[in-house]
């Protein structure tokens, strides 16, 4: 079983990812070569910019943003092998699907305030949308195990010791979410999402 070898078959999924953020930061941030700005997600931009629903979670607003999402790519991992995953693009597929999901609850969203004569002014970025959801699907999981996924099998079992850490750190990122220059909303949409993901 994979979570016996401390190298998966599938840890390509998550090295892939890992490369691809750190190598957006350093053209965004250190060689200065792509202006972020182009990225955000922008709730106004999106109908004319779709193209920032993707890109939003490809960049990070200072390091310490991106090395703790590099630290979430790699607890998801460790609980993706803890609950036997067998996919071997599941991770990839869950990004895809996740960012647009998360986009279609934050317009929803919008559209409430919009109707309500609230118009807030905000730009969101980073990968922790797409962490979040993945402890929402995660956390899930591991109470009832997920066998298939959109079809294609993924082989996950229930897991108590799993339920248990991923409750604490579910706990711990909500109270975070409520700091300063830390996007709530990006990190409940994220999380719903994956819960979403999970009873479809």
């Amino acid at each position: 079983m994979a979570i016996n070898n401390s190298i998966s078959k599938y840890d390509w999924q998550y090295i892939l990812s890992a490369s691809l953020l750190i190598s957006v930061f350093i053209l965004t941030d250190l060689i200065g070569v792509i202006d972020k700005e182009y990225f955000y997600f922008v709730p106004k931009l999106i109908s004319d910019q779709p193209y920032r629903i993707f890109t939003s979670i490809l960049v990070h607003a200072d390091l310490n943003h991106l090395l703790s999402n590099i630290g979430g790519i790699i607890i998801t991992r460790y609980f993706l092998m803890r609950l036997g995953i067998e996919s071997r693009f599941f991770y990839l597929k869950f990004i895809l699907i996740c960012s647009f999901l998360n986009f279609f609850i934050i317009w929803v969203y919008e559209k409430i305030l919009s109707y309500l004569n609230i118009y807030p002014n905000y730009a969101a970025l980073g990968f922790s949308g797409i962490i979040y959801a993945l402890f929402g699907f995660l956390l899930l999981t591991s109470f009832y195990g997920k066998s298939h996924f959109l079809g294609k099998k993924i082989g996950l079992k229930s897991n108590y010791e799993v339920q248990k850490m991923l409750k604490t750190i579910c706990l711990i990122g909500l109270v975070f979410s409520f700091l300063p220059g830390v996007s709530l909303l990006g990190h409940l949409s994220g999380f719903v999402a994956g819960c979403f993901l999970f009873l479809i």
